[in-house]
């Protein structure tokens, strides 16, 4: 499983991306998570200044 961005709560501010170690998040209206690319690692969710994130 991959994170999970909610699209209601993202301001599309890019932190998670930065953070991301895989760079499987990508800042379109709002943040898009490669679920293929993705670890599971939390990260993106950790920088989210929204809570927008959630790791499965």
């Amino acid at each position: 499983m991959a994170a999970v961005v909610d699209q209601n709560t993202c301001v599309a501010c890019g932190a998670c991306a930065g953070e991301c170690p895989c760079g499987a998040i990508t800042i379109e209206d709002f943040a898009v998570v490669d679920a293929e690319a993705c670890a599971c690692c939390g990260a993106c969710a950790d920088a989210c200044p929204c809570g927008a994130i959630t790791v499965e």
